[in-house]
Protein backbone atom coordinates (compact mmCIF):
# COMPACT_ATOMS: atom_id res chain seq x y z
CA UNK A 1 0.00 0.00 0.00
CA UNK A 2 1.35 3.41 -1.03
CA UNK A 3 0.18 6.48 0.88
CA UNK A 4 0.61 10.03 -0.47
CA UNK A 5 -0.22 13.17 1.51
CA UNK A 6 -2.10 15.75 -0.58
CA UNK A 7 -2.18 19.36 0.63
CA UNK A 8 -3.59 22.64 -0.64
CA UNK A 9 -3.02 25.85 1.32
CA UNK A 10 -5.19 28.93 1.68
CA UNK A 11 -2.94 31.78 2.81
CA UNK A 12 -4.57 34.90 4.28
CA UNK A 13 -2.44 38.06 4.16
CA UNK A 14 -3.30 41.36 5.82
CA UNK A 15 -2.14 44.11 3.49
CA UNK A 16 -0.01 46.95 4.80
CA UNK A 17 -2.25 49.92 4.04
CA UNK A 18 -2.75 53.04 6.14
CA UNK A 19 -6.53 52.54 6.37
CA UNK A 20 -9.00 49.67 6.10
CA UNK A 21 -10.31 48.35 2.81
CA UNK A 22 -13.72 50.07 2.65
CA UNK A 23 -13.46 52.91 5.19
CA UNK A 24 -11.01 55.43 6.65
CA UNK A 25 -10.35 53.68 9.98
CA UNK A 26 -6.66 53.05 10.82
CA UNK A 27 -5.31 49.68 9.77
CA UNK A 28 -2.93 48.73 12.57
CA UNK A 29 -2.48 46.06 15.22
CA UNK A 30 -3.83 47.48 18.47
CA UNK A 31 -4.93 44.77 20.94
CA UNK A 32 -4.48 47.01 23.99
CA UNK A 33 -7.28 49.35 22.89
CA UNK A 34 -10.05 47.08 21.57
CA UNK A 35 -12.93 48.49 19.54
CA UNK A 36 -11.34 51.93 19.08
CA UNK A 37 -10.62 51.64 15.33
CA UNK A 38 -14.20 51.33 14.11
CA UNK A 39 -16.81 53.39 12.27
CA UNK A 40 -20.34 52.88 10.86
CA UNK A 41 -18.91 51.28 7.69
CA UNK A 42 -16.77 48.55 9.29
CA UNK A 43 -19.44 48.01 11.96
CA UNK A 44 -22.06 47.50 9.23
CA UNK A 45 -24.47 50.09 10.57
CA UNK A 46 -27.59 50.86 8.47
CA UNK A 47 -27.09 53.52 5.83
CA UNK A 48 -23.28 53.30 5.75
CA UNK A 49 -21.65 52.80 2.36
CA UNK A 50 -18.26 51.20 1.59
CA UNK A 51 -15.64 52.83 -0.68
CA UNK A 52 -12.77 50.73 -2.05
CA UNK A 53 -9.25 51.51 -0.82
CA UNK A 54 -7.26 51.98 -4.06
CA UNK A 55 -3.94 51.17 -2.34
CA UNK A 56 -5.27 47.81 -1.13
CA UNK A 57 -6.20 46.86 -4.68
CA UNK A 58 -2.80 48.05 -5.98
CA UNK A 59 -0.92 45.94 -3.41
CA UNK A 60 -3.07 42.96 -4.40
CA UNK A 61 -2.14 43.43 -8.05
CA UNK A 62 1.56 43.61 -7.13
CA UNK A 63 1.28 40.31 -5.24
CA UNK A 64 -0.69 38.54 -7.95
CA UNK A 65 1.76 39.56 -10.66
CA UNK A 66 4.71 38.43 -8.51
CA UNK A 67 2.89 35.09 -8.15
CA UNK A 68 2.69 34.79 -11.94
CA UNK A 69 -1.11 35.09 -11.93
CA UNK A 70 -3.38 36.12 -14.79
CA UNK A 71 -5.09 39.42 -13.98
CA UNK A 72 -8.80 39.81 -14.73
CA UNK A 73 -9.67 42.98 -16.62
CA UNK A 74 -13.07 43.03 -14.89
CA UNK A 75 -13.70 42.02 -11.29
CA UNK A 76 -16.61 42.52 -8.91
CA UNK A 77 -17.45 42.28 -5.21
CA UNK A 78 -19.75 39.76 -3.53
CA UNK A 79 -21.41 39.33 -0.18
CA UNK A 80 -20.57 36.08 1.60
CA UNK A 81 -23.32 35.45 4.15
CA UNK A 82 -22.53 33.82 7.48
CA UNK A 83 -22.85 34.67 11.14
CA UNK A 84 -19.97 34.90 13.57
CA UNK A 85 -19.89 37.18 16.64
CA UNK A 86 -16.84 38.98 15.15
CA UNK A 87 -18.61 39.71 11.83
CA UNK A 88 -21.01 42.53 12.73
CA UNK A 89 -22.67 42.88 9.31
CA UNK A 90 -23.61 39.21 9.13
CA UNK A 91 -21.77 39.02 5.79
CA UNK A 92 -18.25 39.49 4.48
CA UNK A 93 -17.46 41.52 1.37
CA UNK A 94 -15.36 39.15 -0.73
CA UNK A 95 -15.00 37.86 -4.32
CA UNK A 96 -16.73 34.72 -5.55
CA UNK A 97 -16.91 33.86 -9.25
CA UNK A 98 -14.89 36.76 -10.69
CA UNK A 99 -11.72 37.11 -8.59
CA UNK A 100 -9.20 39.68 -9.76
CA UNK A 101 -6.51 37.03 -10.42
CA UNK A 102 -6.05 33.31 -11.04
CA UNK A 103 -3.76 30.60 -12.51
CA UNK A 104 -0.39 31.50 -10.99
CA UNK A 105 2.44 29.54 -9.38
CA UNK A 106 5.13 29.73 -6.69
CA UNK A 107 8.29 27.65 -6.44
CA UNK A 108 8.88 25.76 -3.20
CA UNK A 109 11.34 23.05 -2.09
CA UNK A 110 10.22 19.43 -2.41
CA UNK A 111 10.86 16.58 0.01
CA UNK A 112 14.12 15.68 -1.75
CA UNK A 113 15.42 19.25 -1.78
CA UNK A 114 14.45 19.80 -5.40
CA UNK A 115 12.54 22.85 -6.65
CA UNK A 116 8.84 22.17 -7.14
CA UNK A 117 6.20 24.43 -8.68
CA UNK A 118 2.97 24.83 -6.69
CA UNK A 119 0.10 26.11 -8.80
CA UNK A 120 -2.08 28.90 -7.46
CA UNK A 121 -5.77 28.61 -8.24
CA UNK A 122 -6.68 32.20 -7.39
CA UNK A 123 -5.88 35.23 -5.28
CA UNK A 124 -8.80 37.42 -4.27
CA UNK A 125 -9.33 40.45 -2.06
CA UNK A 126 -11.78 40.66 0.85
CA UNK A 127 -12.31 42.26 4.23
CA UNK A 128 -11.15 40.61 7.44
CA UNK A 129 -13.44 39.84 10.36
CA UNK A 130 -12.85 40.99 13.92
CA UNK A 131 -11.40 38.79 16.63
CA UNK A 132 -13.07 36.68 19.31
CA UNK A 133 -11.18 36.72 22.61
CA UNK A 134 -11.91 33.82 24.97
CA UNK A 135 -10.94 33.40 28.61
CA UNK A 136 -8.35 30.61 28.62
CA UNK A 137 -7.62 30.66 32.35
CA UNK A 138 -10.44 28.27 33.19
CA UNK A 139 -11.79 30.67 35.82
CA UNK A 140 -14.89 31.65 33.89
CA UNK A 141 -16.75 31.73 30.58
CA UNK A 142 -15.66 35.20 29.58
CA UNK A 143 -15.68 35.82 25.80
CA UNK A 144 -15.27 39.20 24.14
CA UNK A 145 -15.14 40.63 20.63
CA UNK A 146 -12.58 43.14 19.37
CA UNK A 147 -13.62 44.74 16.06
CA UNK A 148 -10.43 46.72 15.45
CA UNK A 149 -9.47 44.17 12.78
CA UNK A 150 -12.89 44.16 11.09
CA UNK A 151 -12.51 45.60 7.60
CA UNK A 152 -8.75 45.10 7.34
CA UNK A 153 -7.78 44.41 3.70
CA UNK A 154 -7.19 40.67 3.42
CA UNK A 155 -5.68 38.91 0.42
CA UNK A 156 -6.54 35.21 0.17
CA UNK A 157 -4.13 33.13 -1.93
CA UNK A 158 -5.46 29.64 -2.71
CA UNK A 159 -3.11 26.95 -4.00
CA UNK A 160 -4.00 23.85 -5.97
CA UNK A 161 -3.53 20.56 -4.03
CA UNK A 162 0.00 20.19 -5.44
CA UNK A 163 1.88 19.91 -2.13
CA UNK A 164 2.96 16.38 -1.20
CA UNK A 165 4.34 16.59 2.34
CA UNK A 166 4.17 18.62 5.53
CA UNK A 167 7.76 19.79 4.97
CA UNK A 168 6.89 20.98 1.46
CA UNK A 169 3.89 22.88 2.84
CA UNK A 170 6.18 24.61 5.33
CA UNK A 171 8.63 25.46 2.53
CA UNK A 172 5.82 26.91 0.39
CA UNK A 173 4.58 29.06 3.26
CA UNK A 174 8.11 30.25 4.10
CA UNK A 175 8.70 31.20 0.46
CA UNK A 176 5.34 33.02 0.36
CA UNK A 177 6.25 34.90 3.56
CA UNK A 178 9.62 35.88 2.09
CA UNK A 179 8.11 37.05 -1.21
CA UNK A 180 5.43 39.18 0.45
CA UNK A 181 7.93 40.90 2.75
CA UNK A 182 10.32 41.49 -0.20
CA UNK A 183 7.43 43.11 -2.08
CA UNK A 184 6.55 45.23 0.95
CA UNK A 185 2.83 44.42 0.68
CA UNK A 186 2.57 43.04 4.24
CA UNK A 187 4.68 42.77 7.37
CA UNK A 188 3.58 39.08 7.53
CA UNK A 189 3.80 39.11 11.34
CA UNK A 190 2.30 35.71 12.14
CA UNK A 191 2.09 36.40 15.88
CA UNK A 192 -0.12 39.41 15.16
CA UNK A 193 -2.20 37.53 12.60
CA UNK A 194 -0.93 39.37 9.52
CA UNK A 195 -0.26 36.00 7.88
CA UNK A 196 -2.50 33.02 8.59
CA UNK A 197 -3.05 29.76 6.82
CA UNK A 198 -5.71 27.07 6.37
CA UNK A 199 -4.51 23.65 5.20
CA UNK A 200 -6.71 21.29 3.17
CA UNK A 201 -5.39 17.77 3.78
CA UNK A 202 -6.27 14.30 2.60
CA UNK A 203 -4.53 11.10 1.50
CA UNK A 204 -4.21 9.14 -1.72
CA UNK A 205 -4.00 5.45 -0.88
CA UNK A 206 -2.97 3.04 -3.63
CA UNK A 207 -3.42 -0.68 -3.05
CA UNK A 208 -1.61 -3.67 -4.58
CA UNK A 209 -4.16 -3.68 -7.42
CA UNK A 210 -3.07 -0.19 -8.47
CA UNK A 211 -6.41 1.40 -7.63
CA UNK A 212 -6.29 4.73 -5.83
CA UNK A 213 -8.78 5.97 -3.27
CA UNK A 214 -8.83 9.36 -1.53
CA UNK A 215 -9.69 9.96 2.10
CA UNK A 216 -12.19 12.71 3.05
CA UNK A 217 -10.72 16.23 2.94
CA UNK A 218 -10.15 18.05 6.21
CA UNK A 219 -9.52 21.79 6.38
CA UNK A 220 -7.34 22.75 9.35
CA UNK A 221 -8.12 26.37 10.24
CA UNK A 222 -6.06 29.35 11.36
CA UNK A 223 -2.52 27.99 11.50
CA UNK A 224 -0.22 30.85 12.45
CA UNK A 225 3.34 29.50 12.49
CA UNK A 226 5.58 27.61 10.08
CA UNK A 227 6.14 24.83 12.57
CA UNK A 228 2.41 24.74 13.35
CA UNK A 229 1.57 24.16 9.68
CA UNK A 230 4.10 21.33 9.43
CA UNK A 231 3.10 19.67 12.70
CA UNK A 232 -0.65 19.93 12.04
CA UNK A 233 -0.35 18.36 8.59
CA UNK A 234 1.90 15.56 9.88
CA UNK A 235 -0.56 14.75 12.66
CA UNK A 236 -3.63 14.98 10.41
CA UNK A 237 -2.13 12.71 7.74
CA UNK A 238 -1.40 10.04 10.37
CA UNK A 239 -4.88 10.48 11.88
CA UNK A 240 -6.58 10.06 8.49
CA UNK A 241 -4.64 6.87 7.79
CA UNK A 242 -5.70 5.41 11.14
CA UNK A 243 -9.29 6.46 10.44
CA UNK A 244 -9.30 4.85 6.99
CA UNK A 245 -7.80 1.60 8.28
CA UNK A 246 -10.51 1.54 10.95
CA UNK A 247 -13.61 2.57 8.92
CA UNK A 248 -12.72 2.39 5.21
CA UNK A 249 -14.52 5.70 4.62
CA UNK A 250 -13.39 7.51 1.52
CA UNK A 251 -14.05 10.69 -0.41
CA UNK A 252 -17.28 10.43 -2.38
CA UNK A 253 -19.04 7.98 -0.07
CA UNK A 254 -22.66 8.90 0.82
CA UNK A 255 -22.78 11.11 3.87
CA UNK A 256 -19.07 11.93 3.72
CA UNK A 257 -18.44 15.68 3.61
CA UNK A 258 -15.47 17.99 3.93
CA UNK A 259 -14.87 18.84 7.59
CA UNK A 260 -13.27 21.75 9.39
CA UNK A 261 -10.74 20.94 12.11
CA UNK A 262 -8.83 23.08 14.56
CA UNK A 263 -5.22 22.65 15.74
CA UNK A 264 -4.39 22.35 19.43
CA UNK A 265 -0.74 23.37 19.54
CA UNK A 266 -0.27 22.50 23.21
CA UNK A 267 -1.50 18.92 22.79
CA UNK A 268 -0.23 18.55 19.24
CA UNK A 269 -3.55 17.25 17.86
CA UNK A 270 -6.23 18.30 15.39
CA UNK A 271 -9.87 18.32 16.53
CA UNK A 272 -13.16 18.52 14.68
CA UNK A 273 -15.09 21.79 14.66
CA UNK A 274 -17.85 21.42 12.06
CA UNK A 275 -18.75 20.15 8.61
CA UNK A 276 -17.49 22.52 5.97
CA UNK A 277 -20.02 24.81 4.31
CA UNK A 278 -20.25 24.76 0.52
CA UNK A 279 -20.57 27.84 -1.69
CA UNK A 280 -24.37 27.57 -1.68
CA UNK A 281 -24.42 27.77 2.12
CA UNK A 282 -22.88 31.24 1.95
CA UNK A 283 -25.65 32.56 -0.39
CA UNK A 284 -23.22 34.69 -2.40
CA UNK A 285 -24.62 37.58 -4.39
CA UNK A 286 -23.05 40.72 -5.94
CA UNK A 287 -22.59 43.55 -3.45
CA UNK A 288 -25.00 46.31 -4.51
CA UNK A 289 -22.97 49.11 -2.88
CA UNK A 290 -19.66 48.58 -4.70
CA UNK A 291 -18.97 49.10 -8.39
CA UNK A 292 -16.87 46.54 -10.30
CA UNK A 293 -13.21 47.31 -10.95
CA UNK A 294 -11.85 47.52 -14.50
CA UNK A 295 -8.08 47.13 -14.89
CA UNK A 296 -6.37 48.27 -18.08
CA UNK A 297 -3.40 46.63 -19.77
CA UNK A 298 -1.38 49.82 -19.25
CA UNK A 299 -2.02 49.68 -15.47
CA UNK A 300 -0.92 46.04 -15.32
CA UNK A 301 2.26 46.68 -17.30
CA UNK A 302 3.12 49.70 -15.15
CA UNK A 303 2.96 47.54 -12.02
CA UNK A 304 4.77 44.63 -13.68
CA UNK A 305 7.65 46.86 -14.74
CA UNK A 306 8.01 48.22 -11.19
CA UNK A 307 8.15 44.81 -9.47
CA UNK A 308 11.16 44.05 -7.31
CA UNK A 309 13.24 41.00 -8.11
CA UNK A 310 11.63 37.94 -6.50
CA UNK A 311 13.60 36.05 -3.82
CA UNK A 312 13.81 32.85 -5.90
CA UNK A 313 15.19 34.74 -8.90
CA UNK A 314 17.61 36.64 -6.69
CA UNK A 315 18.95 33.41 -5.15
CA UNK A 316 19.76 32.05 -8.60
CA UNK A 317 21.35 35.33 -9.68
CA UNK A 318 23.55 35.47 -6.55
CA UNK A 319 24.84 32.00 -7.37
CA UNK A 320 25.52 32.85 -11.01
CA UNK A 321 26.83 36.41 -10.56
CA UNK A 322 28.78 36.09 -7.30
CA UNK A 323 29.74 32.40 -7.35
CA UNK A 324 27.87 31.64 -4.12
CA UNK A 325 26.67 28.22 -3.04
CA UNK A 326 22.95 27.51 -2.90
CA UNK A 327 23.25 27.52 0.91
CA UNK A 328 25.00 30.91 1.13
CA UNK A 329 22.59 32.56 -1.29
CA UNK A 330 19.61 31.18 0.66
CA UNK A 331 21.00 32.45 3.97
CA UNK A 332 21.43 35.94 2.48
CA UNK A 333 18.02 36.06 0.81
CA UNK A 334 16.20 34.64 3.82
CA UNK A 335 17.41 37.60 5.90
CA UNK A 336 15.12 39.83 3.85
CA UNK A 337 15.26 42.49 1.15
CA UNK A 338 17.32 45.00 3.15
CA UNK A 339 19.99 42.43 4.02
CA UNK A 340 20.22 41.17 0.45
CA UNK A 341 20.67 44.74 -0.81
CA UNK A 342 23.37 45.39 1.84
CA UNK A 343 25.29 42.27 0.79
CA UNK A 344 25.09 43.17 -2.87
CA UNK A 345 26.45 46.68 -2.27
CA UNK A 346 29.38 45.21 -0.32
CA UNK A 347 30.04 42.54 -2.95
CA UNK A 348 30.14 45.07 -5.78
CA UNK A 349 32.37 47.43 -3.81
CA UNK A 350 34.95 44.79 -2.88
CA UNK A 351 34.79 42.77 -6.10
CA UNK A 352 34.54 39.39 -4.34
CA UNK A 353 31.07 37.99 -3.66
CA UNK A 354 32.33 35.04 -1.62
CA UNK A 355 34.36 37.32 0.65
CA UNK A 356 31.31 39.58 1.13
CA UNK A 357 29.06 36.58 1.86
CA UNK A 358 31.48 35.17 4.42
CA UNK A 359 31.68 38.45 6.31
CA UNK A 360 27.91 38.94 6.21
CA UNK A 361 26.94 35.43 7.32
CA UNK A 362 29.63 35.27 10.01
CA UNK A 363 30.67 38.67 11.36
CA UNK A 364 27.63 40.83 10.61
CA UNK A 365 24.97 38.29 11.56
CA UNK A 366 26.86 37.55 14.79
CA UNK A 367 26.88 41.24 15.76
CA UNK A 368 23.23 41.69 14.78
CA UNK A 369 22.17 38.70 16.86
CA UNK A 370 24.26 39.64 19.91
CA UNK A 371 23.04 43.25 19.91
CA UNK A 372 19.44 42.55 18.79
CA UNK A 373 19.83 44.85 15.80
CA UNK A 374 18.12 44.83 12.45
CA UNK A 375 20.36 45.26 9.40
CA UNK A 376 19.02 48.82 9.19
CA UNK A 377 20.53 49.49 12.62
CA UNK A 378 23.93 48.01 11.77
CA UNK A 379 26.25 51.05 11.99
CA UNK A 380 28.85 50.25 9.31
CA UNK A 381 27.48 51.42 5.93
CA UNK A 382 27.75 48.90 3.10
CA UNK A 383 30.18 51.05 1.02
CA UNK A 384 32.50 51.35 4.04
CA UNK A 385 32.55 47.60 4.65
CA UNK A 386 33.01 47.10 0.92
CA UNK A 387 36.07 49.37 1.02
CA UNK A 388 37.51 47.40 3.96
CA UNK A 389 37.01 44.06 2.19
CA UNK A 390 38.45 45.43 -1.05
CA UNK A 391 41.72 46.08 0.80
CA UNK A 392 41.73 42.43 1.89
CA UNK A 393 40.92 41.20 -1.63
CA UNK A 394 43.73 43.31 -3.10
CA UNK A 395 46.25 42.06 -0.53
CA UNK A 396 46.68 45.38 1.28
CA UNK A 397 45.27 43.92 4.50
CA UNK A 398 45.14 40.46 6.05
CA UNK A 399 41.79 39.01 7.14
CA UNK A 400 42.97 39.14 10.77
CA UNK A 401 43.80 42.83 10.35
CA UNK A 402 40.46 43.39 8.65
CA UNK A 403 38.67 42.03 11.70
CA UNK A 404 40.66 44.41 13.90
CA UNK A 405 39.48 47.33 11.77
CA UNK A 406 35.91 45.95 11.82
CA UNK A 407 35.93 45.79 15.63
CA UNK A 408 37.38 49.30 15.87
CA UNK A 409 34.69 50.71 13.60
CA UNK A 410 31.98 49.13 15.77
CA UNK A 411 33.59 50.43 18.97
CA UNK A 412 33.79 53.94 17.51
CA UNK A 413 30.16 53.72 16.35
CA UNK A 414 29.19 52.98 19.96
CA UNK A 415 30.77 56.36 20.77
CA UNK A 416 28.82 58.05 17.93
CA UNK A 417 31.82 58.23 15.58
CA UNK A 418 30.46 57.57 12.10
CA UNK A 419 32.33 54.80 10.22
CA UNK A 420 33.79 56.10 6.94
CA UNK A 421 36.29 54.91 4.35
CA UNK A 422 38.67 57.59 5.67
CA UNK A 423 38.46 56.01 9.13
CA UNK A 424 39.21 52.58 7.63
CA UNK A 425 42.47 53.92 6.17
CA UNK A 426 43.32 55.80 9.37
CA UNK A 427 42.76 52.77 11.64
CA UNK A 428 44.96 50.62 9.38
CA UNK A 429 47.77 53.16 9.68
CA UNK A 430 47.27 53.76 13.40
CA UNK A 431 47.48 50.05 14.15
CA UNK A 432 50.20 49.29 11.60
CA UNK A 433 48.05 46.68 9.89
CA UNK A 434 49.00 47.32 6.28
CA UNK A 435 50.63 44.28 4.68
CA UNK A 436 54.41 44.72 4.55
CA UNK A 437 55.78 44.39 1.03
CA UNK A 438 59.34 45.59 1.90
CA UNK A 439 61.36 42.37 1.64
CA UNK A 440 64.38 44.15 3.08
CA UNK A 441 62.57 44.98 6.32
CA UNK A 442 61.14 41.46 6.38
CA UNK A 443 64.58 39.88 5.97
CA UNK A 444 65.97 41.98 8.83
CA UNK A 445 63.15 40.77 11.12
CA UNK A 446 63.69 37.16 10.04
CA UNK A 447 67.45 37.28 10.70
CA UNK A 448 66.74 38.75 14.15
CA UNK A 449 64.34 35.87 14.82
CA UNK A 450 67.00 33.34 13.69
CA UNK A 451 69.50 34.87 16.11
CA UNK A 452 66.94 34.76 18.90
CA UNK A 453 65.87 31.15 18.18
CA UNK A 454 68.98 29.07 17.36
CA UNK A 455 67.39 25.86 18.68
CA UNK A 456 64.41 26.26 16.32
CA UNK A 457 66.76 26.80 13.37
CA UNK A 458 68.75 23.71 14.35
CA UNK A 459 65.59 21.60 14.75
CA UNK A 460 64.29 22.69 11.32
CA UNK A 461 67.57 21.70 9.66
CA UNK A 462 67.25 18.36 11.45
CA UNK A 463 63.92 17.82 9.65
CA UNK A 464 61.40 19.20 12.17
CA UNK A 465 59.13 21.46 10.06
CA UNK A 466 56.98 22.49 13.06
CA UNK A 467 60.02 24.11 14.67
CA UNK A 468 59.52 27.14 12.38
CA UNK A 469 56.48 28.21 14.38
CA UNK A 470 58.57 30.02 16.96
CA UNK A 471 60.54 31.91 14.30
CA UNK A 472 57.45 32.92 12.31
CA UNK A 473 55.66 34.03 15.48
CA UNK A 474 58.51 36.40 16.38
CA UNK A 475 58.53 37.89 12.88
CA UNK A 476 54.78 38.47 12.89
CA UNK A 477 55.01 40.06 16.32
CA UNK A 478 57.70 42.46 15.12
CA UNK A 479 56.00 43.30 11.77
CA UNK A 480 52.25 43.46 12.30
CA UNK A 481 51.30 43.72 8.63
CA UNK A 482 53.33 40.70 7.57
CA UNK A 483 51.60 37.86 5.75
CA UNK A 484 52.15 34.64 7.72
CA UNK A 485 52.23 32.53 4.56
CA UNK A 486 54.75 34.86 2.89
CA UNK A 487 56.88 34.91 6.06
CA UNK A 488 56.95 31.11 6.21
CA UNK A 489 57.97 30.85 2.55
CA UNK A 490 60.78 33.43 3.03
CA UNK A 491 62.04 31.76 6.21
CA UNK A 492 62.29 28.38 4.45
CA UNK A 493 63.96 30.05 1.45
CA UNK A 494 66.62 31.73 3.64
CA UNK A 495 67.32 28.61 5.71
CA UNK A 496 67.55 26.42 2.63
CA UNK A 497 70.08 28.79 1.06
CA UNK A 498 72.48 28.62 4.03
Amino acid sequence: MTVTTVVGLEVHVQLQTRTKIFCGCPNRFNPDQPNTQTCPVCLGLPGSLPVLNEEAFRLSLITALALNCEIARFTKWDRKQYYYPDLPKGYQISQFDLPFSRNGWLEATGAGGEATKVRILRAHLEEDAGKNIHDETGRGADSRVDLNRAGTPLLEIVSEPDIRSAAEAKSYLEEMHLLLTFLGVSDCNMQEGSLRCDANVNLWIEGPDGKRIATPIVEIKNLNSFRGVEAAIEYEAARQLREYEKTGRKLGDPGVFKQTYGWDQDRGVTFIQREKEEAADYRYFPDPDLVPVVVTEAEIEAIRSSLREAPAARRKRFQAEYGLSAYDSSVLINQGEESAAYFETVARACGDGKQAANWFTQDILREIKERSWSIGEFPIPAPVLGDLLKRIVQGELMVKGGREVFSSLLAEADEDIVPTTARVAAIIDEKGLRVVRDTGALDVAIQAAFADSPKAVEDFRAGKQQALGAVIGKVLKQIKGADAKAVRERVIELLSAN
